[in-house]
């Protein structure tokens, strides 16, 4: 039975955590029937980022790994109160996680948030710059598209070992940040618009240890108008 503190259950306390901009940027994940997470589709075929992401870097990625993140959790959270809540809402939350599964939860919850959202923000008619109300966000914020996609590259660089870059909403306002392994910015309270993952599964079968050239193939795919979408949701 759940845990209540003044009436409110744990899932009561995740679902008011969860609310609000944070389900919007993860609306491809999703629950089954039975409340298990699912394995989103990919929007594209696997093939469709060519040549700037390879077929078998796509299909091993997504049919996979995202697919491990996603059966791993499941598993750890089998029996919980967790079952049946949206991953927005458990991540917006985890010190509420029991501590037995806390880490799985963070590890397996988080791979497979972060990758939901990689492959909505791509798309084989994306790159160009952004338009509309996120050009004016990203020139309010860092001066120009040219500048925020200096940072935004840097950072993606810098993340050492395995991890991912950013860009969030956070209090209204954009910014780049990093995670480490498959932390996500919602454990921050902040809601990630767009992110390049950067953990070498990513991308060496095509690029090897060229990380620099991956990051700049990959703004040639980025999903703009997705990316737009998002933002206004957070706002």
């Amino acid at each position: 039975m759940a845990e209540r503190q003044d009436g409110l259950s744990r899932r009561d306390v995740l679902k008011l955590a969860g609310s609000g901009a944070l389900g919007a940027a993860l609306s491809g994940v999703s629950l089954a029937d039975d409340a298990k997470f699912t394995l989103p589709p990919l929007p594209y075929a696997e093939d469709a980022l060519e040549p700037h992401i390879d077929a078998r870097t796509m299909g091993i990625h997504h049919g996979k790994h995202h697919a491990g993140y996603t059966s791993k959790l499941n598993a750890a959270i089998e029996g919980s109160d967790l079952v049946g809540m949206s991953i927005e809402e458990i991540l917006g939350n985890l010190d509420a996680v029991p501590a037995d599964i806390r880490a799985a939860v963070r590890n397996n919850g988080g791979g497979y948030a972060n990758h939901g959202l990689f492959w909505q923000i791509m798309s084989p008619d994306g790159g160009g710059e952004p338009s509309g109300e996120l050009a004016r966000g990203i020139a309010k914020d860092f001066g120009s598209y040219a500048e925020f996609q200096f940072a935004f590259s840097v950072a993606a660089k810098s993340v050492f070992g395995s991890g991912w870059a950013w860009l969030v909403v956070d209090s209204g306002a954009l910014s780049v940040s990093t995670t480490p392994n498959q932390d996500t910015p919602l454990m921050r309270g902040k809601t990630p618009i767009l992110g390049i993952d950067v953990w070498e599964h990513a991308y060496y079968l095509h690029y090897q240890n060229r990380r620099a050239d991956y990051i700049d193939a990959w703004f040639k795919v980025v999903n703009w108008d997705k990316v737009d979408e998002l933002y206004r949701a957070a706002g």
